[in-house]
């Protein structure tokens, strides 16, 4: 159990550069909290608890501004970030080393009892607001973009933004924390800048036509003034 705590602890430390002490983890870190309630309710729903295992979620969910249903299950060195407004739905799976921002939702997207939420795989971070809907799997060391909407697997090492979710990087081999969403990809303006340089050139040629046959754009004829 120490062990499991120095190493979460330990996660902070690397992905959290506003940490400055063990102390303020335990006072001022409500993911830290979130993940210790979870840990015990999940315990309990594995051994038939389950009403109590859901008093104690929500318990958790007042203190920390986190909700886990204690039916997900989590990985080792797991960090939520900030968290308030994190949802992670029952049979959510989150591997090893993932990082969740703020406003994460892991939802489903039926009301079948069965797998109905994601499974994020090994160094998955999650930008702050995004949704993960569905029984679909983020690969390891995929990227989620801030407010993205995904609703389909992500490949492993890749990139994912936008409404809905587009891949638009793909075997990313840096695993460091790098997701800096002002650098991020943005395959929409890109298609909008795209139609809007074609436009142009359609333009110019359209006028050149319009020249060379002596017509001006509302569509009459200029006559050439002939000397009488």
């Amino acid at each position: 159990m120490f062990d499991r705590l120095r190493s979460e602890i330990q996660t902070i430390k690397e992905k959290d550069p506003a940490m400055r002490s063990t102390i303020e983890v335990f006072f001022c870190y409500p993911g830290f909290y979130a993940i210790l309630f979870h840990r015990f309710s999940h315990f309990l729903w594995n051994h038939s608890l389950k009403l109590l295992a859901r008093i104690i979620s929500t318990i958790a969910r007042f203190l920390t501004g986190i909700e886990i249903h204690p039916g997900a299950q989590f990985g080792e060195r797991v960090f939520i970030d900030h968290g308030m407004g994190i949802v992670v739905g029952e049979t959510a799976i989150v591997g090893d080393d993932v990082l969740l921002y703020q406003g994460v939702i892991l939802g489903g997207t039926t009301t079948q009892k069965c797998k109905r939420h994601p499974t994020v795989e090994r160094g998955v971070i999650v930008g702050a607001g995004a949704k993960v809907m569905g029984n679909i799997t983020i690969g390891e060391y995929a990227k989620i973009g801030t407010g993205a909407v995904v609703l389909k697997d992500v490949p492993p090492e890749s990139t994912c933004v936008g409404v809905p979710g587009r891949i638009v990087k793909c075997k990313n081999q840096s695993h460091v924390v790098d997701l800096e969403h002002n650098k991020l990809p943005d395959p929409v303006a890109n298609a909008i800048r795209t139609l809007e340089k074609q436009i142009e050139e359609n333009e110019k040629l359209i006028q050149i036509l319009l020249d060379k046959n002596g017509i001006c754009l509302t569509g009459e004829k200029v006559v050439d003034e002939v000397d009488v």
